[in-house]
Parts: C-alpha cells; structure tokens; sequence
C-alpha cells in the first residue's frame, strides 16, 4: 500500500514539472522516489526564489535549507514554514507552485521515509542551492529582481547554483545505488556540473520572455550590451534582429554543455537502462528546445516556445530503442542537433 506522503509526491510531481514527470519514473526503485522528493523540494525553493518578496526569501530559503535536515521538531517547524511562506508568495504565483509549497510538511515526511543514505545529497544539494540563491540576489538583486548578471561566468555560477548542484546531487545518488556506476566515478563526477548547467542554460534562453515578464533576466549584461541591448531593449520589437543575434551567440553556448553532457549519459552504463533514460530524454529535450530557440524572433513573444508534441513522443521512443549503444545515441544526436540547420524532416 502507497504512503499518503508517496502518493502526494508522485501525484505533485507531474503538475509541477512534465519534462520530469516523464524520466523520474523510468529510475529503479528507491531512486524513483529519492528524486521524485528532491526534484520537489527544489521546486519549493525555485518558487520562493521566483515568487516571494526579496525581503522575506532569505529567511524562507535558510529555513527550507535547515528544514531538509530533518532535526529536532521539524515536523512542527515544517507546517510553520509552510504558512509562513504560503503568506508571502505574490497573488500570481502558479496554482501547482503553491499546492506544492502548501504540502512541504508532506514532502519532508516522505523524504524521512527514505533510506538513510539518500539523506546527505539531498540535504546538500538543497542547502546548495538555497544558499546560492540568496547569494545572487544579494550581489546582483538589490531590489529583489535580477536585471541580468554581469557575464557569462556569473550566469554560470547561477546555473550551478538552481542545476549543476543537481547534476551532483544526482551522480552522488546513483553511485551510492549501482555498483556499476560506482566504476565509473571519475568519468561521471567531472561532467556531473555541464550536465545540470546545459538543461538550465537552455531553459534560461527558452524562458526569457517569460523571466522579464516576472522582472528578472539571468542574461550576462556584457553581451547583451555587446549587441547593443539591455534588459529593457531585449523585446522592443525594433531591436528584434539584435536579439536574435545574442541569442544565437547563447545558443552556441549551450549547444557546447550540451555536448558534455551527452559524455555525462554515456558514462553512465548501459547495465543501468533507467539511469541511461532519466538522463538522455531531458538531454534530447534540450538539443530540440534550442534548435526551437535558434533564429526565432518569436522567443522573445509573450507566448512561450515548446517543442511540438509529436517530437517528444518519437524521441523518447528513438532514445529506448538506442539506449544501449553509444554509437546509436551519438548518431542520434548529431541528427537532432543537425535539425538546428534545416535537417528537419523527421522532427
């Protein structure tokens, strides 16, 4: 019989995040519900961060941070976060985004259930990333929004701080589970960073319309003001071509941590076929979302770019089928990423 606290996660789960609503499940039992509940609880933090009040997230990160280590009292300690919190969030914070925040006491319950050594990645990983959110904003939000940051290093160290501490968290949990990933250690641990920095990256340059919307912009300022743009400029539709141009100058970027991480999937054995699809059908999903991105005026439209629904469904059936072979999955994403120059019959 599921645990209530099991069946809330898994049900959240899908209604916070359809990318890994997707792959999570593909992962061999208790890595499935390990990542189910530290995908959650850096969903907390990522909405406090996006929806609550520069004065108060601070606090609320820190308490989030103190509230994963599962000390003295923290199932009293959990419900008062989760009322204090859900009183700051702003009115347009998403439904699902407070549900989630509202259930943290849940979660928290759900991650005490797990064994022992799932414990330590994630209380890291999310006392990681709380505290570099806090840091960011602190540097380069003095008005509780980002404006964008100074440059390509400083919108780096922001992707470690929301992703690349995953792709740690994430190599951790899978080297203390396999015994067969555990040989390959040294391979995994120093792309585990390029990995969670691809996705956010491409998620970065797919939301920006979005992030300006709410009022911040991870950008780097020195090459936006390199095409001759700023924050403010970067929808004025007289300034379109200008941002193409950045974009694909970003887009660049990305495509190069993709590319590490693909290296990052492989390294993962082929013994481990759930690992393998947790892994590549993200990645995959990233190689399209920027082929979407590259060249398109209407990235910076309020309505947002996606990937078609067909194309999701034929990767990850073409991603199963090739799970096994490095030689098939390199082939195959040298095709999509070929699709980025007019090679898009398939997709």
């Amino acid at each position: 019989m599921v645990a209530p606290g099991e069946s809330f996660c898994r049900t959240q789960l899908p209604r916070v995040s359809r990318t890994f609503a997707l792959n999570i499940p593909l992962l061999p039992e208790p890595l499935d519900l390990a990542v189910t509940v530290a995908y959650l609880l850096c969903r907390i933090a990522d909405t406090l961060e996006d929806e609550a009040p520069g004065p108060l997230q601070g606090g609320l990160l820190d308490a989030l941070a103190d509230l994963v280590e599962l000390g003295p009292d923290w199932e009293a300690r959990a419900r008062a976060f989760a009322r204090r919190a859900g009183g700051a969030l702003r009115d347009e914070a998403p439904v699902a985004e407070a549900a989630l925040l509202a259930g943290t006491p849940t979660v928290l319950e759900t991650l005490a259930s797990l064994p022992s050594w799932v414990h330590p990645h994630i209380s890291r990983c999310v006392r990681t990333m709380t505290g570099g959110m806090k840091s960011i904003q602190r540097m380069h939000g003095g008005s509780g929004h980002i404006e964008g940051l100074p440059d390509l290093q400083a919108t780096f160290m922001y992707c470690y701080y929301v992703a690349g501490v995953v792709g740690e968290m994430l190599t951790g949990l899978f080297i203390d589970h396999s015994p067969w990933v555990a040989e390959r250690r040294a391979r995994l641990t120093q792309r585990a960073l390029a990995f969670g920095r691809a996705l956010q990256l491409t998620n970065i340059l797919k939301d920006v319309r979005e992030d300006l919307d709410r009022g911040s912009c991870w950008l780097p300022r020195d090459r936006m003001a390199a095409h001759g743009l700023s924050p403010e400029t970067l929808t004025r539709p007289a300034d379109r071509a200008r941002a193409v141009a950045l974009m694909h100058e970003l887009v660049a970027v990305a495509r190069r941590e993709l590319d590490v991480a693909l290296e990052y999937s492989l390294a993962l054995p082929p013994e481990e076929p759930g690992l393998r699809l947790f892994c590549l059908y993200p990645l995959f999903f990233a190689v399209m979302t920027l082929n979407a991105v590259e060249g398109n005026p209407a990235v910076f439209d309020p309505e947002p770019v996606k990937m078609r629904r067909e194309s999701v469904g034929l990767l990850m059936q073409l991603t199963q089928e090739r799970v096994a072979s490095d030689a098939a999955l390199r082939a195959l994403y040298a095709e999509c990423s070929r699709a980025s120059q007019g090679a898009e019959a398939m997709w």
